[in-house]
């Protein structure tokens, strides 16, 4: 069984809750690193600037490591794990990952937070319920802003799914699910 990093969050909006950021499943990066969910063969290559962030261990890269960019379905992959239909919802975006099986997550606090991000919020069958954009002034707000992110779209009791996203190019970082 695959575990996954636990954060904990101090908010108003509750006394103390526990998110999991979640990484891409070790099945999915599987069969990720064979042919992606659009169909492509993977094309790994050498990261020599680093910095491109990793869904497999929820990190950026490091110059010189073998990465790959593919094409992922998180909806889709949930979906197939849970029997709802999405429907129009089912997209499918870039990610990148390992070139190979890597450690997995070792991060303290939230990932990927040096930017804003929207916490898209899904419902039981996969559709959207709505979103928050996360504005990050600093570093050392960054974990609280999230936490009350969090915090708010699992308020909603119809809410069992959250995608935290990249604002510029609006792609797939992690996912959380319902504490």
């Amino acid at each position: 069984m695959t575990t996954y990093p636990t954060y904990t969050a101090r908010t108003t909006y509750t006394a103390r809750t526990t998110y999991t950021a979640r990484p891409i499943g070790p099945r999915a990066l599987k069969e990720l690193r064979d042919t992606d969910d659009a169909g492509r063969p993977r094309v790994p290559f050498t990261d020599d600037e680093g910095g491109a962030p990793l869904r497999c261990c929820l990190r950026r890269s490091e110059p010189g490591e073998r990465i790959v960019l593919v094409s992922y379905a998180p909806l889709r992959r949930w979906a197939a794990e849970t029997g709802a239909e999405p429907g129009a919802y089912d997209e499918r975006g870039p990610v990148f990952i390992h070139a190979a099986e890597c450690e997995g997550p070792a991060v303290d606090g939230h990932p990927f937070t040096g930017a804003h991000r929207t916490v898209r919020r899904y419902s039981a069958d996969g559709r959207i319920l709505g979103g928050r954009l996360v504005e990050v002034p600093d570093a050392a707000a960054a974990d609280r802003a999230f936490d009350e992110a969090f915090a708010e779209a699992f308020g909603d009791p119809e809410t069992v799914l959250v995608h935290v996203r990249a604002v510029e190019y609006g792609c797939f970082l992690y996912e959380v699910r319902r504490p």
